[in-house]
């Protein structure tokens, strides 16, 4: 018992955010309710966050190019795995819920997806100034969209296999549960054609990608303030070549706000 304390007293910091993950190792009943409340309570400035990013949004001029699509496709996806985890927030429930299918399916919604869908888009908006070279963009709608639908066949039943009782880690499973794992199956084959694709994207844009340097640098094509939708003035980012040149300023420069006429 001693040595179990220590372990706890080392680990301290740990357990005060992470045990909601250890709901059925036998914790006594206060622990349970604190950390079912601490747990719920991620959820206020998670949903602050969500909220933050569609003031964003609406505070500008939605585009809907290859990144804001992707951007679009993680809140969605975020939104969604919040939701379920606070669900599994409640000690209650996840006795019952505790290794099923339901947490891989939440868990691959905030983490795998979520992650996922912010990497990707942040390469095809930062890809043409790391390269100098656009992207296709046929090619990336099609990566964007069978990705973005083949995510949520795989994962979405998952959650109703967990709900049905189905736990996770094993070889086998009733007959029971082969529906929901067939469409999951095939969501699985079609995220493999994604990959494809955006792997194909990446290689025609390195091998036949059009010269960034030759358009007309202005603001960012898939959002842009309201306030100064009449300014269009371009980011210093935007105004130099793609990729920018070593040494490209012997000083800091200084931005100073336009002078209207």
């Amino acid at each position: 018992m001693k040595e179990a304390y220590l372990y706890m007293g080392k680990y301290k910091k740990y357990l005060l955010t992470q045990l909601h993950h250890m709901y059925v190792v036998g914790l006594d009943i206060d622990s349970r309710a604190y950390f079912t409340s601490a747990t719920m309570v991620i959820a206020v400035p998670t949903g602050i966050k969500i909220f933050s990013w569609l003031a964003t949004i609406y505070g500008g001029e939605v585009r809907l190019a290859v990144p804001m699509l992707f951007a679009l496709g993680f809140l969605f996806l975020f939104t969604i795995g919040g939701l379920t985890g606070v669900m599994l927030s409640n000690a209650s429930i996840d006795v019952a819920f505790h290794d099923t299918y339901y947490v891989v399916g939440h868990f691959h919604y905030v983490l795998s997806m979520g992650a996922l869908f912010s990497l990707v888009g942040g390469y095809y908006y930062w890809g043409p100034s790391m390269f100098g070279l656009k992207y296709n963009k046929v090619w990336a709608e099609i990566h964007f969209w069978l990705l973005f639908i083949s995510v949520n066949i795989i994962f979405l039943p998952m959650h109703f296999l967990g709900l049905n009782g189905m736990p996770r880690r094993i070889p086998q499973y009733p007959d029971a549960f082969v529906g929901w794992n067939y469409i999951s199956s095939i969501g699985s084959a079609i995220s493999i054609i994604s990959v494809l694709v955006g792997l194909r994207s990446v290689q025609i844009q390195l091998e036949n990608g059009e010269n960034e340097d030759l358009e007309i640098q202005v603001t960012p094509d898939f959002i842009e303030s309201n306030l100064t939708r009449d300014v269009r003035d371009s980011d210093l980012e935007l105004i130099l070549t793609r990729p920018a040149e070593y040494h490209t300023f012997s000083e800091l420069p200084v931005l100073t706000s336009p002078t209207n006429q």
